[in-house]
C-alpha cells in the first residue's frame, strides 16, 4: 500500500466569492457550488481542488480557528504562453481580483504574476519564456 497525492484542500471564508474567483481561472465547479459548504473541481491529471467553508470545518473540528494572517497557501497555475499570463492577469484584475505582483519576466526564465484569492492566498500565474526572449523584453 502506498499513499498518493490526490487533492488540494483549502478552507474559505466566503464560498461564493471563492468559487467565482477560481471559476474565472478555469476551475469547473458544479452548478450551485457557491451555496455549498464543500465543493470539488477536477483538475487536469486527475487531482481534485476542494474548498470547505469555515463553518463546515468547525462542525467536525470545534477547536479549529482560521489563521491570524491571510495568505498561508499558494497555488501555481501554468499558462500556455507568456501572453496568456498577461491576458489572464488583466482579466482577473479587471473582474476585481487583487494583485500581489504584476506580470514580469523572472530571472528563472518565466513570465510570472501573482494574484490574491478572496482569502489572501497567492495564486501564481506563470509560463516559460522562449529561449532568448527574457533579455528581449
Amino acid at each position: 500500500m502506498s499513499a498518493r497525492f490526490d487533492a488540494i484542500g483549502m478552507v474559505v471564508s466566503d464560498m461564493a466569492a471563492s468559487v467565482a474567483f477560481y471559476r474565472r481561472l478555469g476551475f469547473a465547479f458544479p452548478e450551485g457550488a457557491e451555496t455549498q459548504g464543500h465543493v470539488e473541481a477536477e483538475l487536469p491529471g486527475g487531482l481534485r481542488f476542494m474548498m470547505d467553508t469555515e463553518e463546515v470545518i468547525r462542525s467536525f473540528h470545534t477547536a479549529w480557528r482560521p489563521p491570524a494572517d491571510a495568505g498561508r497557501t499558494s497555488l501555481a497555475l501554468r499558462c500556455d504562453s507568456p501572453a496568456e499570463v498577461d491576458t489572464l492577469f488583466e482579466e482577473m484584475t479587471a473582474a476585481g481580483s487583487r494583485c500581489e505582483l504584476k506580470p514580469f519576466d523572472a530571472v528563472w526564465g518565466q513570465r510570472y504574476a501573482v494574484l490574491l484569492d478572496p482569502d489572501g492566498n497567492g495564486v501564481d500565474l506563470f509560463a516559460p519564456l522562449p529561449a532568448g526572449e527574457q533579455a528581449a523584453r
